[in-house]
Parts: structure tokens; C-alpha cells; sequence
């Protein structure tokens, strides 16, 4: 029966039957299936005529050390529930990966509630995942207005900004220009922009609104952008005068970047956390992925090194260069002094280690305590942060 299947790139029709099928797979209907179509490579597997999984992949770029990577962004994999158990799931994701890497992805981001599968083929979380919830009331008692004017709406100086603050944390995606265009419409999001005057946007948020579980409602924030600690204020308090419809403001899952402003400024310290399930990174292709990501210009660091290979067990041995910027690895046969799975390789380019000891926690093998910490310090001058959802 296995070789019954063919994996293809799906055409109106496949897409149709695709979009149903994976209604019936996750429960409920995938909107982003048809809103992504024309941005999206679809593939289908299909058996007997009828699709029987598939999956969008969007070639964008994300940033990690201040460097646009390209990257394969995976979404709405599906399996039609009676075919599952027989590994079609991982065939399909390879499938559907092959394209891109094609066209030039390096690495690749999902986000998934089968971690444990992705992590067998080579993605790792480098961080944990929260939404925040917190009583606006709180948000109005802690902060202060500040003197910055707030205007409606998203302007192009404001998406720079976004695309210049991204590039200071690991992870976040160079949005396309119909990024924009489809969160918003899709989640039906007000944008506001904070101001000084006679000076450019210094930050903005984007929200909704959802129903409250006895009356009124709740803000749901989506993107929030800060160019400094003041600025952050300003938006926060903005967000607690809503306090007299709304109880509660939430920060989407990955809205708030991870420094923690809440707990540092809030009265009462009543803010909530939620786990969500996180980000996962995979480098595609490790040579590109380390020439084409960002370093420091004053970095000079050689380590020989140990980096899993996609068969269980088996691993390739390099000598890892960076010097003035770039980055090179070339073969070797010395013993690496430090030895990564793949996952954990992925977890490290995204400076998802913040010590020597989260390294060795995490199952990383060293030799020499020098060479870990030389290689940490190389890749956790920026945090992981994945604010888009996809």
C-alpha cells in the first residue's frame, strides 16, 4: 500500500480536497489554507485518487544574528485520521521540504503539538512559548502615559521599524509584503502607533478583541514593538486604559519579547502565564546555514566540533571557523570537543543556550569546558524570539 502513494504539488482541485480533509483531521476548518494558497507551495499525497495528507511551506527568510536566512516555514500538516499510524506524516514533511530546499531554504521552522516526532527528525524548541494574561486594571496602576501621541493605523515607517527591531533577536521572520496584509485580515487587528513629536515611530501594537467569559471583553495583542523601555511603558499603559470594557489584555503567545516587563513593573504581580506549544528550528543544510547566519565582527573562535547526522547514531566531525564575521566548516577527523545531536545544534544557532550549563543540561557532550563556553558565548549575544505565527 505504501507504494500507492504519490506526493504532488496540488492544483486547485487537490487544494480543495486537501482544505476538507484537513478539517476533518485537526476538528475544525483551516482558514489559513485558503488564505495562504497563493504564497504557499501546497503538497498533497494521494492515494487511489484521493488526497490523503498534506501541507503548506512558505519560502520566507528569518533572522538570526541580525542576518535574513532563508527558511522553509511549515504549516497546516495533515493526515487524514484513517491513515494514520504508518509514518506518512514524516514522508509527507520530507516532501514538502524538498522544494524549498530546492530554492533555497537552509533551515526550517514549525510549530507543532507532535514535538516528539519533529524532534526524531532533527528540530528542536529553543525556547519555551508563553502567552500572558494580566488584569487591565494592573496595566493602568503600573504604568505611566508617558508623552508620546498614538495614531490608528499601520504605515510603512511603522512595518520598518518592525523589520528593524526584528533583527535584534534570533528567530523572528522577515515578513513578506502580504504579511501584513493577511494577519491582519485575519484576525481582525487594530494597529496604534506611539510617537514623539517631530520624531519617527517609536513603537506599535496590534490587537484584537474576544468576548469576556462573563461580560465585556478581552484584548488579545498580537504584535507589539518597542524601540526602548519608555516607549514600551507608554503602549502598556495605552493597553490599561481599556480597563473600563475590558478585564483582562492578553499577549498572544510570543507577542511579548522575553524581557520581562511585567513582572519587573507590575503593582500586584498578578500576571499569567499560559505554556503553549513552542517553536521548532532544523537546519536544512549546517554548512550554509552557518555562512549565510550573522556573527560578530570581532568574534575569532576555531572548535573543532561533532554534529549528528540525519541517521540516528551517526555523526559528522568539522572544525568550526568564525573570524571577521563569517563563518566556515570544513572535515576533519579529530575528535570534536563538543558534540551535537541536530537538535541540539539548531537549539545552539538560535542562542537558545544561554549558559555552558543549560548546554550540558540539555545533552550536549564536551570535552573541554573552554570550548563550550567559547561556543555559547558566540551564538547567545541575541535572543530567540519567534513573535509570528504561521
Amino acid at each position: 500500500m505504501e507504494d500507492s502513494i504519490t506526493f504532488v504539488r496540488a492544483d486547485d482541485g487537490l487544494t480543495q480536497e486537501y482544505d476538507e480533509m484537513a478539517a476533518r483531521s485537526f476538528g475544525h476548518p483551516v482558514g489559513d489554507i485558503t488564505h495562504l494558497r497563493g504564497h504557499a507551495d501546497v503538497r498533497v499525497a494521494v492515494r487511489a485518487g484521493r488526497v490523503v495528507a498534506g501541507g503548506l511551506g512558505i519560502l520566507t527568510s528569518q533572522f538570526f544574528g541580525g542576518t535574513a536566512v532563508p527558511t522553509a516555514c511549515l504549516a497546516a500538516g495533515s493526515v487524514a485520521p484513517e491513515e494514520r499510524g504508518a509514518r506518512l506524516a514524516a514522508r509527507m514533511v520530507h516532501e514538502r521540504l524538498r522544494p524549498l530546499r530546492e530554492r533555497g531554504a537552509v533551515i526550517s521552522t514549525i510549530s507543532t503539538i507532535s514535538n516528539g516526532y519533529a524532534r526524531r527528525m532533527g528540530w528542536e524548541a529553543p525556547v519555551p512559548v508563553f502567552g500572558w494574561a494580566v488584569s487591565s486594571d494592573d496595566l493602568k496602576r503600573s504604568f505611566p502615559a508617558g508623552d508620546l501621541d498614538i495614531e490608528h493605523g499601520l504605515t510603512k515607517d511603522a512595518l520598518d521599524l518592525q523589520q528593524e527591531l526584528a533583527r535584534q533577536w534570533n528567530g523572528p521572520v522577515q515578513r513578506p509584503d502580504w504579511w501584513s496584509t493577511w494577519t491582519t485580515a485575519k484576525n481582525a487587528l487594530t494597529t496604534y502607533r506611539f510617537t514623539r513629536p517631530g520624531e519617527p515611530v517609536a513603537g506599535w501594537v496590534s490587537l484584537t478583541t474576544k468576548r469576556g467569559d462573563r461580560h465585556g471583553m478581552d484584548l488579545v495583542v498580537h504584535d507589539f514593538w518597542s524601540s526602548d523601555a519608555d516607549c514600551a511603558a507608554a503602549m502598556l499603559a495605552f493597553l490599561g486604559r481599556h480597563n473600563s470594557r475590558a478585564q483582562t489584555v492578553q499577549f498572544r503567545r510570543g507577542a511579548l519579547p522575553p524581557y520581562p516587563l511585567l513582572l519587573h513593573n507590575l503593582h500586584r504581580h498578578r500576571v499569567t502565564a499560559d505554556a503553549w506549544h513552542p517553536w521548532m528550528l532544523r537546519i536544512l543544510d549546517v554548512q550554509a546555514a552557518l555562512r549565510l547566519r550573522g556573527w560578530p565582527a570581532d568574534l575569532d573562535l576555531e572548535v573543532p566540533v561533532e554534529i549528528g547526522d540525519e541517521r540516528p547514531g551517526s555523526s559528522h566531525r568539522y572544525l568550526l571557523r568564525i573570524c571577521a564575521g563569517s563563518a566556515d566548516l570544513a572535515p576533519v577527523r579529530t575528535e570534536g570537543a563538543v558534540a551535537f545531536t541536530r537538535g541540539q545544534f539548531a537549539a545552539w544557532y538560535a542562542g537558545g543556550y544561554r549558559s555552558p550549563a543549560a548546554a550540558r543540561l540539555s545533552g550536549v557532550r564536551t570535552r573541554s569546558e573552554e570550548a563550550l563556553t567559547a561556543l555559547v558565548r558566540a551564538t547567545s549575544g541575541q535572543e530567540p524570539w519567534l513573535p509570528e505565527h504561521f
